[in-house]
Protein backbone atom coordinates (compact mmCIF):
# COMPACT_ATOMS: atom_id res chain seq x y z
CA UNK A 1 0.00 0.00 0.00
CA UNK A 2 3.13 2.49 0.78
CA UNK A 3 3.81 2.13 -2.83
CA UNK A 4 -0.07 3.05 -3.90
CA UNK A 5 0.22 6.51 -1.57
CA UNK A 6 4.03 6.95 -2.95
CA UNK A 7 2.96 6.85 -6.84
CA UNK A 8 -0.27 9.09 -6.01
CA UNK A 9 1.44 11.82 -4.27
CA UNK A 10 3.65 12.11 -7.23
CA UNK A 11 1.27 12.43 -9.79
CA UNK A 12 1.32 15.34 -12.07
CA UNK A 13 -1.60 18.03 -11.44
CA UNK A 14 -3.41 16.74 -14.76
CA UNK A 15 -6.69 16.16 -15.35
CA UNK A 16 -8.65 14.83 -18.03
CA UNK A 17 -12.33 14.61 -19.04
CA UNK A 18 -12.35 11.26 -18.22
CA UNK A 19 -11.53 11.52 -14.62
CA UNK A 20 -14.42 12.01 -12.61
CA UNK A 21 -12.21 12.97 -9.26
CA UNK A 22 -10.07 15.92 -9.87
CA UNK A 23 -5.95 15.35 -9.60
CA UNK A 24 -6.07 17.82 -6.29
CA UNK A 25 -8.64 15.91 -4.40
CA UNK A 26 -7.46 12.30 -5.34
CA UNK A 27 -4.20 13.45 -3.22
CA UNK A 28 -5.68 14.76 -0.70
CA UNK A 29 -7.38 11.30 -0.49
CA UNK A 30 -4.59 9.42 -1.00
CA UNK A 31 -4.67 7.84 2.60
CA UNK A 32 -8.13 6.90 2.03
CA UNK A 33 -7.82 5.16 -1.43
CA UNK A 34 -4.64 3.62 -1.72
CA UNK A 35 -6.32 0.29 0.27
CA UNK A 36 -9.22 0.09 -2.59
CA UNK A 37 -6.25 1.06 -5.30
CA UNK A 38 -4.01 -1.32 -3.69
CA UNK A 39 -6.41 -4.22 -3.56
CA UNK A 40 -7.19 -3.56 -7.14
CA UNK A 41 -3.57 -3.59 -8.61
CA UNK A 42 -2.78 -6.78 -6.78
CA UNK A 43 -6.01 -8.53 -8.43
CA UNK A 44 -4.80 -7.22 -11.33
CA UNK A 45 -0.91 -8.22 -11.27
CA UNK A 46 -2.16 -11.49 -9.99
CA UNK A 47 -4.53 -12.23 -12.41
CA UNK A 48 -2.12 -10.92 -15.11
CA UNK A 49 -4.39 -9.11 -16.67
CA UNK A 50 -5.16 -4.97 -17.02
CA UNK A 51 -9.13 -3.94 -16.51
CA UNK A 52 -10.17 -2.97 -20.37
CA UNK A 53 -11.67 1.04 -18.77
CA UNK A 54 -8.16 1.75 -18.31
CA UNK A 55 -6.76 1.01 -22.25
CA UNK A 56 -9.37 3.61 -23.17
CA UNK A 57 -8.25 7.11 -24.68
CA UNK A 58 -8.85 9.72 -26.62
CA UNK A 59 -6.26 11.69 -28.37
CA UNK A 60 -6.25 15.39 -28.98
CA UNK A 61 -4.54 16.80 -32.06
CA UNK A 62 -0.99 19.15 -30.92
CA UNK A 63 1.21 20.93 -33.59
CA UNK A 64 4.55 19.53 -33.16
CA UNK A 65 5.74 22.94 -34.27
CA UNK A 66 4.17 26.51 -34.81
CA UNK A 67 5.45 26.56 -38.36
CA UNK A 68 3.87 23.76 -39.62
CA UNK A 69 0.93 23.60 -41.64
CA UNK A 70 -2.53 22.88 -39.86
CA UNK A 71 -4.07 21.33 -42.81
CA UNK A 72 -1.46 18.40 -42.74
CA UNK A 73 -2.07 15.68 -40.38
CA UNK A 74 1.31 15.04 -40.17
CA UNK A 75 1.98 18.29 -38.38
CA UNK A 76 0.10 16.79 -35.24
CA UNK A 77 1.02 14.30 -32.38
CA UNK A 78 -1.29 12.73 -31.16
CA UNK A 79 -1.20 11.95 -27.43
CA UNK A 80 -3.24 10.02 -25.84
CA UNK A 81 -5.12 11.35 -22.96
CA UNK A 82 -5.00 8.24 -20.13
CA UNK A 83 -7.18 8.27 -16.96
CA UNK A 84 -5.07 8.91 -13.73
CA UNK A 85 -5.86 5.70 -12.25
CA UNK A 86 -4.89 3.77 -15.07
CA UNK A 87 -1.82 6.14 -15.11
CA UNK A 88 -1.30 5.45 -11.47
CA UNK A 89 -1.43 1.58 -12.14
CA UNK A 90 1.50 1.86 -15.29
CA UNK A 91 3.55 4.70 -12.64
CA UNK A 92 3.63 1.35 -9.92
CA UNK A 93 4.42 -1.28 -12.70
CA UNK A 94 7.20 1.18 -14.22
CA UNK A 95 9.20 1.47 -10.91
CA UNK A 96 9.52 -2.17 -10.54
CA UNK A 97 10.56 -3.03 -13.80
CA UNK A 98 13.08 -0.46 -13.98
CA UNK A 99 14.03 -1.58 -10.03
CA UNK A 100 14.28 -5.04 -11.85
CA UNK A 101 16.32 -4.38 -15.03
CA UNK A 102 18.69 -1.85 -13.20
CA UNK A 103 19.49 -4.54 -9.83
CA UNK A 104 19.97 -7.23 -13.04
CA UNK A 105 22.17 -5.00 -15.18
CA UNK A 106 19.52 -4.74 -18.29
CA UNK A 107 19.33 -1.58 -18.68
CA UNK A 108 20.92 -0.36 -22.59
CA UNK A 109 23.75 1.44 -21.58
CA UNK A 110 23.75 3.55 -24.71
CA UNK A 111 20.07 4.71 -24.47
CA UNK A 112 20.33 8.19 -22.54
CA UNK A 113 16.09 8.59 -22.54
CA UNK A 114 13.59 8.09 -20.23
CA UNK A 115 16.45 6.76 -17.47
CA UNK A 116 17.33 8.75 -14.41
CA UNK A 117 20.53 10.99 -14.65
CA UNK A 118 20.80 10.56 -18.19
CA UNK A 119 19.54 13.35 -20.37
CA UNK A 120 20.17 14.68 -24.21
CA UNK A 121 23.06 16.32 -22.19
CA UNK A 122 24.65 12.94 -21.46
CA UNK A 123 24.15 11.75 -24.79
CA UNK A 124 25.92 14.62 -26.49
CA UNK A 125 28.74 14.49 -24.11
CA UNK A 126 28.93 10.93 -24.71
CA UNK A 127 29.18 10.97 -28.34
CA UNK A 128 31.25 14.28 -28.52
CA UNK A 129 33.89 12.67 -26.86
CA UNK A 130 34.45 9.84 -28.39
CA UNK A 131 34.60 12.11 -31.80
CA UNK A 132 37.24 14.48 -29.92
CA UNK A 133 39.19 11.53 -28.83
CA UNK A 134 39.37 9.98 -32.26
CA UNK A 135 40.23 13.33 -33.88
CA UNK A 136 43.38 13.86 -31.39
CA UNK A 137 44.67 10.28 -32.15
CA UNK A 138 44.33 11.27 -36.02
CA UNK A 139 41.38 9.19 -36.68
CA UNK A 140 38.81 9.95 -39.76
CA UNK A 141 35.46 10.24 -37.95
CA UNK A 142 32.33 9.91 -39.57
CA UNK A 143 28.43 9.95 -38.14
CA UNK A 144 25.56 8.98 -39.15
CA UNK A 145 21.98 10.31 -37.51
CA UNK A 146 18.62 8.01 -37.81
CA UNK A 147 15.51 9.60 -36.42
CA UNK A 148 12.88 6.79 -36.68
CA UNK A 149 9.48 7.67 -37.64
CA UNK A 150 6.05 6.83 -35.53
CA UNK A 151 8.18 4.79 -33.60
CA UNK A 152 5.63 4.36 -30.88
CA UNK A 153 2.82 3.68 -33.25
CA UNK A 154 4.42 0.80 -35.25
CA UNK A 155 5.73 -1.53 -32.39
CA UNK A 156 4.66 -4.77 -33.18
CA UNK A 157 3.53 -6.85 -29.98
CA UNK A 158 4.66 -9.92 -30.87
CA UNK A 159 8.16 -8.95 -31.41
CA UNK A 160 8.19 -6.63 -28.17
CA UNK A 161 6.85 -9.49 -26.28
CA UNK A 162 9.41 -12.36 -27.92
CA UNK A 163 12.14 -9.93 -26.56
CA UNK A 164 11.03 -9.31 -23.12
CA UNK A 165 10.83 -12.97 -22.61
CA UNK A 166 14.18 -14.14 -24.42
CA UNK A 167 16.51 -11.19 -23.39
CA UNK A 168 14.98 -10.26 -20.35
CA UNK A 169 13.56 -13.09 -18.41
CA UNK A 170 10.05 -11.92 -18.39
CA UNK A 171 7.92 -14.38 -18.33
CA UNK A 172 4.61 -16.18 -17.01
CA UNK A 173 1.98 -14.00 -15.34
CA UNK A 174 4.63 -10.91 -15.25
CA UNK A 175 4.45 -11.52 -19.37
CA UNK A 176 0.96 -11.67 -19.19
CA UNK A 177 0.17 -9.01 -17.46
CA UNK A 178 2.52 -7.40 -20.36
CA UNK A 179 0.45 -8.54 -23.02
CA UNK A 180 -3.23 -7.70 -21.45
CA UNK A 181 -1.38 -4.25 -21.31
CA UNK A 182 -0.70 -4.19 -25.30
CA UNK A 183 -4.03 -5.40 -26.32
CA UNK A 184 -7.38 -3.91 -26.68
CA UNK A 185 -6.59 -0.56 -26.81
CA UNK A 186 -9.25 1.58 -28.28
CA UNK A 187 -9.03 5.26 -28.77
CA UNK A 188 -10.60 7.71 -31.09
CA UNK A 189 -9.37 11.79 -31.92
CA UNK A 190 -11.42 14.43 -29.94
CA UNK A 191 -10.60 18.32 -31.74
CA UNK A 192 -13.24 20.73 -30.13
CA UNK A 193 -16.86 19.37 -29.84
CA UNK A 194 -16.13 16.91 -32.89
CA UNK A 195 -15.14 13.17 -32.23
CA UNK A 196 -13.64 10.11 -34.60
CA UNK A 197 -14.91 6.89 -34.62
CA UNK A 198 -13.36 4.25 -32.30
CA UNK A 199 -10.61 2.44 -33.42
CA UNK A 200 -9.15 -0.63 -32.11
CA UNK A 201 -4.81 -0.37 -32.15
CA UNK A 202 -3.12 -3.21 -33.37
CA UNK A 203 0.15 -2.32 -32.94
CA UNK A 204 2.01 0.30 -30.99
CA UNK A 205 1.74 1.43 -27.32
CA UNK A 206 0.04 4.74 -26.55
CA UNK A 207 1.84 8.24 -26.81
CA UNK A 208 1.14 9.36 -23.56
CA UNK A 209 1.60 6.56 -20.92
CA UNK A 210 3.86 6.10 -18.31
CA UNK A 211 5.00 2.24 -19.83
CA UNK A 212 5.28 2.74 -23.05
CA UNK A 213 8.53 4.96 -23.06
CA UNK A 214 10.26 2.10 -21.17
CA UNK A 215 8.64 -0.76 -23.37
CA UNK A 216 10.46 1.25 -26.59
CA UNK A 217 13.45 1.06 -24.82
CA UNK A 218 13.55 -2.55 -24.61
CA UNK A 219 12.10 -2.98 -27.86
CA UNK A 220 15.08 -0.96 -30.14
CA UNK A 221 17.72 -1.92 -27.50
CA UNK A 222 19.09 -4.75 -30.16
CA UNK A 223 19.77 -1.83 -32.89
CA UNK A 224 22.98 -1.03 -30.24
CA UNK A 225 24.23 -4.63 -30.77
CA UNK A 226 23.83 -4.09 -34.77
CA UNK A 227 25.60 -1.48 -34.96
CA UNK A 228 28.69 -2.67 -32.81
CA UNK A 229 28.41 -6.09 -34.80
CA UNK A 230 29.35 -3.70 -38.02
CA UNK A 231 32.34 -2.20 -36.39
CA UNK A 232 30.77 0.95 -35.19
CA UNK A 233 29.69 3.17 -32.04
CA UNK A 234 26.08 4.09 -31.50
CA UNK A 235 24.47 6.38 -29.05
CA UNK A 236 20.51 6.84 -28.91
CA UNK A 237 18.26 9.29 -27.19
CA UNK A 238 14.39 7.36 -27.44
CA UNK A 239 14.55 6.90 -31.83
CA UNK A 240 17.13 9.32 -32.35
CA UNK A 241 20.15 7.01 -32.98
CA UNK A 242 23.39 7.86 -34.04
CA UNK A 243 25.99 5.29 -35.67
CA UNK A 244 29.23 6.81 -35.68
CA UNK A 245 33.51 5.65 -36.25
CA UNK A 246 36.00 7.68 -34.73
Amino acid sequence: MGDVITAIQHLPAKQYDTDMLPTRLFKLCAPELAPFLSLLFTRSFADGAVPQSYKAAYMTPLLKKANLGPADARSYRPVSNLSVVSKLLERIVARRLLSYLTSAGLMPSLQSAYRVNHSTETAVLRVSADILLALDRGVFAAMVMLDLSAVFDTINHTTLLGRLECSYGIRGTALGWVRSYLTGWTQYVRSGSTSSLLTVLQCGVPQGSVLGPILFLLYTVDLIGLVTRHGLRSHLFADDSRAYHG
